[in-house]
């Protein structure tokens, strides 16, 4: 993890990662996990476990549904 002499758009970056890949292990057990991130605007359906860590990476592609 970052330490203190990290600048804080650097550990913002790391966590952002660190969540982002932590989020894709969860998705593989839950088809709620993956349903919410739909409509969140992330394409994660039907995507393995690095494709949804890379895809979380990223903003999303589409608006989030209404």
């Amino acid at each position: 993890m970052a330490d203190d002499d990290t600048a804080p758009a650097d550990k913002l970056s790391e966590i952002n990662t660190l969540l982002a890949e932590w989020t894709a292990r969860s998705a593989g057990d839950s088809e709620m996990l993956i349903h919410r991130l739909e409509g969140m605007g992330y394409a994660v359906s039907g995507k393995s476990e690095d494709e949804i860590a890379e895809i979380l990476k990223k903003p999303p592609t589409r608006p989030p549904a209404a």
